[in-house]
């Protein structure tokens, strides 16, 4: 797989395939590379913390693709290639002659995918953006908020940068299966990550369709906060605790653990006033103790009750330290790992991140070129 992609939504899916075993070749230039190995804050390897937390177990070949000879040396590679991944503006392959349709020609099976803001195409497609700017557009920002009148929040995880890479591996794996299958040979696949955001609102979607602008607002939907049964509320330590009863047999545990079952028959209600109260009463139990007080009283209650963690406390949980989902070595600094589990292994457990142009020799040699070539392409700085 030849990986083009910088920064974090491509590295992140071709971080998930190299995990599964795929050999991934990250392609960079001849200058910085990757621009987050150079990010701040830094880690024990002295590189960028997010290039170093998904780019491990792969490979980098650097070629400067503005000149001839880099792009041969990149077309050679592409003749065996399963898989180009790119994450350039639209237009920018083109310019660069290693678009779809000039790549087919080297390798007519090629699984082609691009990952962009908005897409290929669209009144849109040219404009530039970041996470913030696109989960914007699809609306998730404007549901961030407690009421219409407050300010939108930054989510605190890059949510479009995530779920478009987890989505491209998706379309990746999905082509080459179909390609496998015979079903379709080479294939081209646009991943857009506004698309994707936006593919998140089904929860909302079909109050959105009805046209209204005010109609689903923040705060007012089932899974928005609307229901004082499916809510967040502050402990007495002013630390915070999910309360998400929705079903009655949830309610009813939650309701007999805390000794107020009184408040049993205002669940299920769709009266302004009734909810209310309910919030009002909810507000003044949750205040009445601690956050852990809480979770200690309703941790074998079958309730759907559970404390609010931050990013530090999360990685100690554990749960998911059960799970292994983080990986501590001496080797290495600590990362998140790969979140499922199988009765097979990894295929790969390799560690190592890849130095800018490491492999570039090892590759050029197994597309054909000779050592004397590669000296030459090196010398002239075409590679590195």
């Amino acid at each position: 797989m030849l990986d083009l992609t910088r920064l974090l939504p491509g590295p992140y899916a071709t971080q998930l395939l190299a995990d599964s075993g795929a050999e991934v070749v990250k392609v960079e230039d001849t200058g910085a590379g990757d621009y987050a190995r150079h990010m701040e804050p830094y880690t024990s390897r002295d590189v960028g913390a997010i290039f170093d937390a998904v780019n491990r177990g792969k490979r980098s070949v650097a070629i400067d693709l503005k000149r001839a000879d880099g792009r041969e040396a990149f077309y050679r590679l592409v003749e065996d290639a399963d898989v180009v991944f790119e994450g350039f503006r639209p237009g920018v392959v083109d310019r660069l002659e290693i678009d779809y349709e000039t790549l087919t020609a080297y390798n007519d099976d090629l699984v082609y995918c691009s990952l962009s803001g908005y897409g290929q195409d669209g009144p849109w497609a040219d404009r530039v953006g970041h996470d913030l700017n696109y989960v914007a557009v699809a609306g998730l920002l404007d549901m961030t908020r407690e009421s219409a009148d407050a300010k939108p929040q930054v989510p605190g995880y890059p949510i479009g940068d995530m779920a478009s890479g987890l989505f491209a591996a998706f379309a990746i794996i999905g082509a080459l299966l179909s390609r496998e299958l015979g079903t379709t040979g080479g294939e081209y696949v646009d991943v857009a990550v506004t698309d994707v955001v936006a593919s998140f609102s089904q929860a909302v979607a079909t109050q959105a369709f009805t046209g209204d602008p005010e109609t689903p607002r923040p705060g007012e939907t089932p899974l928005s906060g609307a229901l004082p049964w499916y809510d967040v509320y502050r402990t007495d330590d002013d630390e915070w605790i999910t309360l998400a009863a929705l079903e009655p047999k949830f309610w009813r545990a939650f309701c007999e653990a805390v000794d107020r079952e009184d408040l049993l028959d205002a669940h299920g209600s769709s009266d302004p006033d009734v909810r209310a109260a309910l919030r009002a009463e909810l507000d003044d139990l949750f205040a009445s103790r601690t956050r852990e007080e809480w979770a200690a009283r309703l941790e074998s209650v079958d309730a759907a009750v559970g404390a609010v963690y931050s990013p530090a406390e999360m990685v100690e949980h554990p749960q998911l330290c059960a799970r292994d989902l983080f990986e501590r070595s001496p080797e290495a600094p600590p990362r998140v790992g790969f979140p499922a589990r199988s009765s097979e292994p990894l295929a790969t457990d390799d560690e190592s991140v890849p130095a800018q142009g490491e492999h570039t020799r090892e590759y050029l040699a197994s597309a054909g070129y000779d050592e004397e070539t590669i000296d030459a392409l090196l010398e002239d700085d075409v590679v590195r």
